[in-house]
C-alpha cells in the first residue's frame, strides 16, 4: 500500500505506552502498533528505497539488561537507512536525521584531521552553515569541553573539532499533515538537504575498521 502518514491512533498509542509501559498494555494495543505504527513506517521505507536505499526498522523491545529503567518497550519507532540517515516517529512527532552520531576512535582521528585541514575543513564548515541557514539542526552527539589533544584552542573550526560525532536533524511536532502522505515530503526534503553532510563524512571519515570491542 502507498504511504499515507501515521493515523491519529498511532500518536495515541505512544501516549498510552509512555503512561503504561507494561506487557498488558502492549498486548492489548499490539494490533494498533502493527497497523497504525509499524505498517506506515514500512510503507514509507519502501517509497524511500529507490533514492535513499533500504531501511531497517528497529525492534520495539528495549535491552534492559544493564539499565536501571526496566521499561520493556521503546516509546518510539525508528528506522535506519543503509546509506545513512534515520526516521523516528513517536508521540512527540516526526524526526529525521543524518550523519555519524558517535564515532569510533579511528573515525574520530580521521574526522579531526579533515576538519583541521584545508580545503576539507572549510568545505564542512560551509555545509554546516548552509544547513543551519535552512533551519536544519546540526551538532554532535557529545562534545569535548576544550580542544582535542594536539589541536590549538583558537583553531577557526574549534567547535567542529570538539564534536565526537556530527549529525543533522529536523523535528516536526504532531500536526494534521503527519496523518497524510505529506509526511513523506518533509522526510525527503530533509534527506536531500542533509546529503552533503553525509557525503562529506563518508568521503573523509568512512566506517570504522576497528573490531567491535575496540570501538
Amino acid at each position: 500500500m502507498a504511504f499515507s502518514g501515521w493515523p491519529p491512533l498511532a500518536v495515541e498509542f505512544y501516549e498510552g505506552l509512555e503512561a503504561d509501559n507494561t506487557k498488558a498494555y502492549w498486548t492489548e494495543h499490539k494490533p494498533i502498533y502493527e497497523s497504525g505504527v509499524l505498517a506506515p513506517m514500512a510503507e514509507l521505507l519502501d517509497e524511500l528505497a529507490d533514492e535513499f536505499g533500504r531501511g531497517r526498522i528497529a525492534r520495539p523491545y528495549r535491552d534492559v539488561r544493564f539499565r536501571l529503567d526496566k521499561s520493556p518497550y521503546k516509546t518510539a519507532i525508528y528506522a535506519i537507512l543503509e546509506p545513512g540517515g534515520y526516521v523516528n516517529f513517536s508521540a512527540d512527532g516526526l524526526t529525521a536525521g543524518m550523519g555519524y552520531y558517535q564515532m569510533a576512535p579511528d573515525q574520530l582521528e580521521r574526522y579531526r584531521r579533515a576538519v583541521a585541514a584545508d580545503p576539507s575543513g572549510a568545505e564542512l564548515a560551509a555545509i554546516v552553515e548552509r544547513l543551519a541557514a535552512g533551519k536544519v539542526e546540526v551538532g554532535g552527539g557529545s562534545s569535548l569541553k576544550s580542544a582535542p589533544r594536539g589541536y590549538p584552542r583558537d583553531h577557526p573550526r574549534i567547535e567542529l573539532l570538539r564534536y565526537k560525532g556530527l549529525i543533522a536533524w529536523r523535528h516536526w511536532p504532531v500536526a494534521a499533515w503527519l496523518h497524510t502522505a505529506g509526511a513523506k515530503r518533509r522526510v525527503v526534503e530533509f534527506l536531500r538537504t542533509a546529503a552533503p553532510l553525509q557525503g562529506w563524512l563518508d568521503e573523509h571519515v568512512g566506517p570504522s575498521t576497528l573490531p567491535p570491542d575496540a570501538r
